[in-house]
């Protein structure tokens, strides 16, 4: 699964990268969670860079606080699994980010890791929106993609999010159904994972601290690199 995320690489850089601006304004943040804003891009204005509420509402939902809210979507069901199959049609997301996070371990003694591209390079990942029209504001909403993690991966968790090529994320967000499926099945960028401290454990804890590796100079774990097995 993907959980928690962060992005606070220069807006600047975040702009050039994307090829988008910013609609609001812009934060860094070091520790996003769930219920929280996510930056995202979406199909329908591939230039602009928005703010989307992390937790999935449909929009035939007859309010955000009934029913799920799920943060996460399997690549396995997405087309047709009722709350997700119209946004996998036509309201798809890139999800911006710098790293996200993961546990392993037994129950009250899981170790965090960091997982980034190298060079903490930005990355995307395919995420669904949705736009619940309410009595007040509208509210949008977004999801992040999951899949089986790899070979290397799995010894954190057995689900990791769908991490586009960057070569592959206007096609996420242009192409047709069975594009898009497609996209989901390829290979993902290569990652890597360094453990950190626990600090990431409350979401309250939102600073540079937050992402510093622990257990040696680097801090990078004996997965080294990981891609496509």
């Amino acid at each position: 699964m993907c959980g928690r995320t962060s992005l606070f690489a220069a807006q600047s850089t975040i702009e050039r990268r994307f090829d988008a601006e910013f609609a609001t304004g812009y934060e860094e943040r070091y520790n996003i969670s769930p219920k929280q804003d996510l930056h995202v891009i979406h199909d329908e204005t591939p230039q602009t860079i928005t703010s989307d509420e992390w937790g999935f509402v449909p929009t035939w939902a007859e309010s955000p606080d009934t029913g799920p809210r799920p943060i996460n979507a399997r690549v396995e069901t997405v087309s047709e699994n009722r709350l997700f199959r119209d946004a996998f049609e036509s309201r798809r997301a890139l999800v911006l980010a710098d790293g996200y996070y993961e546990w392993a371990g037994d129950r009250g003694g899981k170790q965090p890791y960091r997982i980034t591209r190298p060079d903490d390079e930005l990355f995307a990942m395919a995420g669904l929106w949705s736009r619940w029209e309410g009595a007040n504001q509208p509210l949008s909403t977004v999801t992040i993609l999951t899949t089986e993690a790899t070979a290397r991966l799995e010894s954190i968790h057995d689900r990791m999010p769908v991490v586009l090529d960057r070569s592959a994320e206007r096609s996420w967000l242009d192409g047709d159904p069975e594009t898009a499926q497609d996209l989901l099945e390829t290979p993902e960028p290569m990652l890597q994972a360094r453990e950190i401290s626990t600090l990431v454990n409350d979401p309250t804890n939102d600073s540079p601290a937050v992402v510093e590796p622990v257990g040696g100079e680097t801090g990078q774990t004996d997965l080294g690199n990981y891609g496509a097995d």
